[in-house]
């Protein structure tokens, strides 16, 4: 076995011990993930921007510090990735999900995710693709193409943080950026078996310009996409905490390691099993309603709940699409003002079903988006009412198993499930509702399909109980751990 497969599948918290105590060295830890990931990336389609000549220059420096005995961050010399989205990294290509147009793109700023790991020490080895703008729960584009899912190459990763989350499962990294607009961690984590955990509102910066305040419609985040809880609880301590530059930025800071050990002995646990609206695949139902058990072995108390959604599904994706397109637009307007107007030159560039929705944004009007936000709060004083009388609540994070890659750049999700029409793009994704409230909630692998595929289980915690969410999660990991999976992806054929 070379150090390339010795490393593959060691948390992100481990490599860091271990080149602290000078066991590992930050050059052979990186050159080792390098490695895997030419051998392993063209099968995959995960990293669609390398950064390795920037990589291996920090790994020097953090090697020289390590042997000079400086101080150094909790992350010091750990590879990670981030996603090629509204996230960047001062002389990166930004492509904004594979739009043509922005093939040469470079934006000169940092991301909060770059930015705080980079703090931390960690070593940024790429980019890792997304689909276009992030406006659907897969991840393909005109540009790079699908990124294939390492427990089975025919199938989407999920999107629409999917390159990062099928590099962390296939082992190229132990942990990488997530960005959630309406689940985009959490759907990935189901699709490729990992943790995707996506905080409070406010807990972790999002940092937005020439509009600070772009982050709210719906409620946008940063987050992690690891293989445990620890290195979610790890990721979530470097992100978090205060920043001036994003007005709803909490002035907080936790170490949340402290809570993976939190007994759950009483914890009152709500389960929805299809959170009252949505169609849901039998072999999910199955799977997910299993492991909801396994919190009642942690001395929990675990009831089937009504959440109170009186709205159908379908028009409930209908919402989520026409809050997110002001900033949608608001892209595309500011990048007009620069000389690169996309929806007039480059519309080739965009799939036909964003197009549609941008058409209908375009048509917006101040009624409908008071309308909208009342239809929001619906949402939110739903699961708010579970919330005031239980610990946490609990629902599948997918309706639906990965879905089959399509070979024109254009991926979508199922458009019926048992029978029951529902949108492509998002309508089979239990995630976004949290995106309406800002309620932390994290994806967490609850086994198996009868195909050998992950499903994810949606845990949904009270505003700022973040420590609730990582405590139950790693209760749950504890009792039910996920980690021998992965060797399906380390197994996995090198051809497509």
């Amino acid at each position: 076995m070379g150090l390339s497969d010795e490393l593959a599948y060691m948390s992100a918290g481990e490599l860091a011990e271990r080149i602290r105590r000078r066991r590992l060295s930050p050059v052979e830890v990186v050159d080792a993930l390098i490695e895997r990931i030419e051998e392993r990336n063209p099968s995959l389609n995960a990293f669609v921007y390398l950064g390795f000549e920037d990589a291996r220059r920090e790994a020097r420096k953090a090697e020289e510090a390590v042997m000079a005995g400086e101080e150094t961050g909790p992350l010091h010399g750990v590879p990670t990735a981030m996603k090629d989205l509204f996230d960047f990294k001062p002389g990166w290509i930004s492509t904004f999900g594979g739009i043509r147009a922005f093939k040469d793109f470079v934006a000169d700023q940092y991301c909060v995710y770059a930015e705080r790991m980079e703090k931390a020490g960690a070593i940024l080895l790429g980019k890792t693709n997304s689909p276009v703008m992030g406006f659907r729960g897969t991840c393909d584009n005109y540009m790079f193409g699908p990124t294939r899912n390492p427990f089975d190459l025919t199938r989407n990763s999920g999107g629409s943080s999917g390159g990062s989350a099928a590099a962390v499962a296939d082992g190229l990294v132990p942990i990488a950026e997530g960005t959630d607009g309406g689940g985009s961690i959490r759907i990935p984590a189901s699709w490729c078996g990992l943790y995707g955990y996506k905080a409070s509102f406010g807990r972790v910066p999002f940092v937005s310009r020439p509009n600070a305040f772009s982050g709210t419609m719906p409620f946008l985040f940063e987050g992690t996409l690891t293989r445990t809880v620890e290195d979610a609880a790890l990721g979530l301590t470097v992100l978090s905490g205060y920043a001036s530059a994003d007005p709803y930025s909490i002035d907080e800071t936790q170490n949340f390691l402290a809570a993976l050990r939190k007994p759950l002995k009483g914890w009152k646990i709500a389960y929805s099993p299809d959170f009252d609206v949505f169609p849901v695949d039998p072999e999910v139902s199955r799977v997910v309603g299993e492991a909801v058990k396994r919190f009642e072995e942690a001395g929990a108390r675990v009831e089937e709940v009504k959440v109170g959604i009186e709205r159908d599904q379908r028009e409930l994706s209908d919402l989520w699409c026409r809050l997110i397109l002001p900033v949608n637009i608001e892209f595309f307007e500011n990048f007009k003002q620069m000389g690169i107007d996309v929806l007039k030159d480059h519309r080739e560039d965009l799939p036909p079903q964003y197009l549609e929705w941008l058409d209908k944004g375009y048509q917006m009007t101040v009624q409908d988006y008071i309308r909208d936000q009342q239809m929001r709060t619906e949402i939110y004083d739903a699961i708010q009412g579970v919330l005031d009388d239980y610990d946490l609540l609990i629902t599948p994070t997918l309706a639906t198993l990965p879905v089959e890659n399509a070979d024109d750049g254009n991926t979508v999700g199922p458009a019926q499930i048992n029978g029951v029409d529902v949108d492509p793009l998002i309508g089979w994704c239990l995630t976004y509702f949290t995106n309406f409230t800002g309620h932390p909630s994290a994806s967490i692998p609850a086994g198996l399909s009868q195909d050998h595929l992950p499903v994810g289980m949606q845990i949904i915690g009270r505003r700022y109980a973040d420590a609730d969410v990582l405590a139950a999660s790693a209760a749950f990991e504890r009792m039910k751990p996920w980690q021998d999976a992965y060797r399906i992806c380390a197994e996995r054929s090198l051809e497509v």
